[in-house]
Order: structure tokens, then C-alpha cells, then sequence
């Protein structure tokens, strides 16, 4: 009888122990499959930007070589133009000087006959005209220079950049970080991405909003795990020292270490 009795003893330890095993062997599986889920999506993601790089790039080339052509063509048709342009003289250039011979050869018979005794203040008077128009021509040119310079003279003042009010970072709680992976879902991977997030004490997982869930499970591409697994209950009875508590709610999670 005491020997069935301690075989019957020895089997209940045995699946206690076997089950407290198979809790936490459990809870790193599931942390282990959603460290793979987000690899998985993070490798489709450098694949999909992949795929959209290179049909840039090779946008980017046909472009370029039409812009060459473009350019190759442009060049050519300078060239011709440029040629033709050199080879013919202009026809104002050509036209003027006898335009200007035949008017003074007309106006000098003229004059002799209208007025010969005023032969002599003539060329006075078309001194003074052609002294008066170069001093004309420089009071003109001068006035859009000084225009133009004073113009350029006044820079606008640069418009004070508007501040741009950026959020800022989760920074680690000061003080001696906790040890994360005490709780139940925590393993050494999320424990990195908790602690790159700026989380490493069991009081800001206990302080946690509704926003923050959101953040961190985006981040560490959750969907309810941290609400499924009871992360802030957890933290809460950790914060608060209540290991005795936490050892009777979370069996499964151990007092010394969750890894």
C-alpha cells in the first residue's frame, strides 16, 4: 500500500512538473512565432521596395537617354543654325550705311541752295547736338544702372523658420531596469525591442494607455497579445512587489526568471 501510494505521489509531481514546463515552453513558442510572423513581413516589405527601386531605376535610365538624344539633337540643329547665321550677313548692317550716304548727299544740295549765308552756324549746332546726345544716352543708361543696383541692393530679409515642434522619444525610466522576462510572453527577443523602445521597468508597462498598446504592438507586430497574455497585470503585481500574488495568478510565469 505506501508503495502505490508514493508511485501515485511521484505520477502528480511528475505532470505538475511536466505541465509548469510545458506552460513556459508554450509561452516562448508563441514569442518565437511572432518574432518569425514579423520577420516574414519585414522580408516582403524589403522585397515589395525592392521591386519598386528597380522599376525606378529603370525609369530613371530611359529618361536619361532621351534627355541625351534630346540633347544630341539640339547641339546638331545649333550647329547648323549657327553656321547659316555666320555665313550671311545681317541685312540692317547692310542697308544703313547707304541709307545714311544717300540721305546726306540729298541734304548737302538742299542746304547749299536754301540758306548759303547760314553755311556757318550749321556745324556749331550739330556739335552741340552730338555732344548733347552722348551725355543723354550716359544720363539714361545710368538711370536703369542705379535703378537696377539699388534693386539689387535690397535683399529681403529671410523669414524666421517656422519651429517645428517634433515628438519626442520614449526615453528609459531612470533608475536600475527590471527583469522583463519575468513576465509571461517576454522573451530575450521582445525584451531588445522593449528596451530599443526606451521600456525597462515593470511600472511603465503598468502605466501603459490604450495608445501605448497600439505603438508597441505595431512595433513589435503584435495583434492583442499584450491584453491576451496580461502584460499589465503582470507588471502591476511586479511594481507593486506583490510576488506572492503574482505567484498564485501567473503559475506558469516563475518568481526567478521567464527565459
Amino acid at each position: 500500500m505506501g508503495t502505490f501510494f508514493y508511485v501515485v505521489l511521484a505520477l502528480l509531481v511528475g505532470v505538475l512538473v511536466g505541465w509548469f514546463i510545458w506552460g513556459r515552453l508554450r509561452s516562448e513558442l508563441d514569442s518565437l512565432r511572432g518574432d518569425l510572423d514579423r520577420t516574414r513581413s519585414e522580408r516582403d516589405k524589403l522585397r515589395a521596395d525592392s521591386d519598386r527601386l528597380t522599376g525606378e531605376l529603370s525609369a530613371c535610365g530611359k529618361s536619361r537617354s532621351d534627355l541625351e538624344r534630346q540633347l544630341r539633337e539640339a547641339q546638331a540643329s545649333s550647329g547648323t543654325g549657327g553656321a547659316k547665321a555666320s555665313s550671311q550677313p545681317p541685312a540692317a548692317l547692310m542697308s544703313t550705311p547707304a541709307v545714311a550716304k544717300s540721305g546726306a548727299a540729298a541734304a548737302k544740295p538742299a542746304a547749299a541752295k536754301a540758306a548759303p549765308a547760314k553755311a556757318a552756324p550749321k556745324p556749331a549746332a550739330a556739335k552741340l547736338a552730338t555732344a548733347s546726345a552722348p551725355a543723354a544716352m550716359a544720363s539714361q543708361s545710368k538711370a536703369p544702372t542705379t535703378k537696377a543696383l539699388a534693386k539689387t541692393s535690397t535683399v529681403p530679409k529671410a523669414a524666421p523658420a517656422a519651429k517645428k515642434t517634433a515628438p519626442a522619444a520614449a526615453k528609459p525610466a531612470s533608475g536600475k531596469p527590471d527583469n522583463l522576462r519575468r513576465l509571461i510572453g517576454i522573451g530575450p527577443v521582445n525584451e531588445k525591442l522593449l528596451k530599443a523602445q526606451g521600456v525597462t521597468t515593470y511600472a511603465q508597462i503598468a502605466g501603459w494607455t490604450p495608445a501605448d498598446i497600439k505603438r508597441i504592438e505595431e512595433v513589435m507586430n503584435f495583434d492583442g497579445r499584450i491584453a491576451r497574455e496580461r502584460w499589465i497585470e503582470q507588471a502591476k503585481l511586479l511594481a507593486a512587489g506583490n510576488e506572492a500574488e503574482f505567484a498564485k495568478q501567473f503559475p506558469t510565469a516563475g518568481t526567478a526568471s521567464n527565459t
